[in-house]
Formats: C-alpha cells, structure tokens, sequence
C-alpha cells in the first residue's frame, strides 16, 4: 500500500486528536474529551497536517510499521481495521462514499469535544470521558 493510500484510509473521526492523560504512578491512561489545538473540531481534520508533528511535538504518527503497537487507537479505526485484516465500518467514507457519514453516525468527536486551546491549564483532569 503506498503512503497516499495508507492517508486515505483516514475517516475523520478525528478520535486519535483527542488528548489523553497518563498517570504517572500507574501508567493508566485516560482519554479526553478535549482534542488536540490544531484539530478542526467541527470538521475533524488537522488544520496544518504537513506540519503537525513540529507544531504539536507529541503528535503521533499513525503508520503501518506501528499502528498494532498504538493500543490507545479506537476499535474502529480504519488503521488498525486494516491492519488487522478486518473490514471497514459501514459508515467509513470509503465503504459509504460519504464523507459525512462518520459524522452522522456518530462515530466521530464532532458536536462533543473541545478544543484545548479552550480548556485552562490544570483542568483537563474534568474532561475525563468513557469511551463512546
């Protein structure tokens, strides 16, 4: 699979944007509701993608050698759906043809998360969120 291809698989849910907390006596982790400064958060794409990783440095990427190793992925990431040899959910872009539709069934964080520029320090401990 080329890069281009590997980008493709993206479907916008924008879930690997959101921030996460790590204990550092336990190493649990805990995820947010509060998604990274540079994601658009009503259309779930990164506002400056070829340059996120010197914008934000602990942006992670997301690739084939080491998708299986990000355990904190969703179950239904596209990524780790492929890598798995799983298929895509009905509602991924490329299985609906809609770009729209993980966003209308509610797989993606539009509509409840927020940005961290808007989160003051010292308080991202009250957006601690179950998995949705």
């Amino acid at each position: 699979m080329s890069k281009a291809e590997w980008e493709g698989l993206c479907d916008g849910c924008g879930r690997c944007c959101l921030v996460t907390l790590e204990d550092e006596d336990t190493g649990e982790r805990y995820r947010t509701s509060i998604a990274c400064r540079l994601l658009d958060v009503g259309r779930c794409r990164c506002r400056d993608y070829a340059a996120r990783h010197r914008r934000v440095t602990d942006c992670i990427a997301i690739d084939a050698d080491r998708v299986n190793g990000l355990d904190w992925l969703p179950d239904t990431c596209a990524y780790r759906l492929i890598a798995g040899g799983k298929d895509l959910a009905w509602w991924h872009p490329l299985v609906s043809g809609d770009p729209q539709t993980v966003h209308l069934s509610g797989a993606s964080v539009r509509g409840w998360c927020v940005s961290e520029d808007k989160v003051p320090d010292g308080t991202y401990h009250h957006y601690i969120i179950e998995e949705k």
